[in-house]
């Protein structure tokens, strides 16, 4: 494998394609492990219908948002809809918050791209505010470490202190118990819904920030940010309390089930979100290439080698399938 053809598959998950073409001898189906995005994703009611042919009915837009706001457990008025959460990110220099803007790492790749400067995960845990904006994931990716209400409060106060903004990328957040961090007056919060419901390709997720913010968002996306389909389809699954709650628990079983796998093979699974797990090994290398020649693609980094990311499978025949791959290496 040459480093160009590498650096797709490092760059971001999801990247069939470019796998197919370095390993064209690899056994189809291919089992797709390179994401974080739920692998059983909720399903429209028979009769539910979208219509594509008029512009998005404004209103349906405001519902939309109203019914993620309950689910977030915000305020409407602080709810703005937008057509993915990687837009909002590309989007933080425009809409107002203070400069620099100070990303955590390890995390997403965009995060360091709309960023000045970055700092390690671990100063968060003494973090006593800077001037301009903290941006960080929680629950973090690609570590899944995930930090309690308790702290993002302390962070969102310390940032306030030295007169500083804290964004928060909740992309994952859907799938962590407990009640979620509700914002501030110099906070901007980040969701997703394609990770936890399945649908990345819907491109759907939602702003969280003070009403100036959002009036600026509003303006740089115009009056139909988001699609027919995104509002439909959102709207229904937002509503879908039983789906939401059951998908949780068995997020957390299968997370569990993976977790015994990777043991079985020496593998520590690391992280709290439980649509991925991490693990650390000077093997990362050889691993990765094993799984690839069966037919199995799991997340490499290029700035940390000895990682890998392991989406959840959904299937007990898939998880079957990676543990004879990791056993017959």
């Amino acid at each position: 494998m040459t480093q160009a053809p590498m650096a797709a598959l490092t760059y971001h998950g999801g990247r069939i394609d470019a796998a197919k073409a370095l390993f064209p001898n690899a056994p189809a189906p291919w089992l797709d492990l390179s994401t974080g995005i739920n692998p059983v994703a909720w399903t429209p009611p028979e009769g539910l219908a979208v219509d594509a042919a008029p512009l998005p009915d404004r209103s349906a837009l405001a519902r939309l948002e109203a019914l993620a706001a309950a689910h977030f457990g915000v305020a409407a008025e602080r709810v703005a809809a937008v057509p993915g959460s990687e837009m909002a990110l590309r989007l933080l220099p425009m809409l107002g918050v203070l400069q620099p803007i100070v990303a955590v790492r390890p995390s997403y790749g965009t995060h360091g791209a709309v960023a000045s400067t970055r700092v390690d995960q671990s100063a968060l845990d003494d973090w006593v505010g800077q001037a301009g904006s903290l941006l960080a994931a929680n629950p973090n990716n690609p570590d899944g470490v995930h930090r309690s209400l308790e702290q993002l409060v302390r962070l969102a106060a310390a940032q306030e202190r030295a007169g500083g903004w804290l964004i928060l990328d909740e992309a994952f957040a859907d799938a962590m118990p407990g009640r979620g961090f509700d914002g501030g007056e110099q906070v901007v919060l980040l969701r997703s819904f394609g990770k936890f419901f399945g649908l990345a390709g819907v491109r759907l997720g939602f702003v969280i920030a003070p009403p100036e913010i959002l009036t600026r968002l509003r303006a740089l996306l115009g009056d139909w940010p988001v699609s027919a389909q995104a509002i439909v389809w959102g709207s229904a699954a937002y509503a879908d309390s039983a789906w939401i709650a059951a998908t949780r628990i068995a997020l957390r079983e299968r997370a569990a089930a993976m977790d015994e796998v990777l043991a079985r093979h020496g593998l520590t699974a690391r992280g709290a979100c439980p649509l991925f797990r991490m693990v650390e090994t000077l093997d990362a290398a050889a691993i990765f290439q094993r799984l690839a020649t069966a037919g199995i693609l799991v997340r490499p980094f290029a700035d940390a080698p000895e990682r890998l990311r392991f989406g959840v499978p959904a299937a007990t025949a898939d998880l079957e399938r990676l543990d004879r791959a990791l056993r017959h290496g």
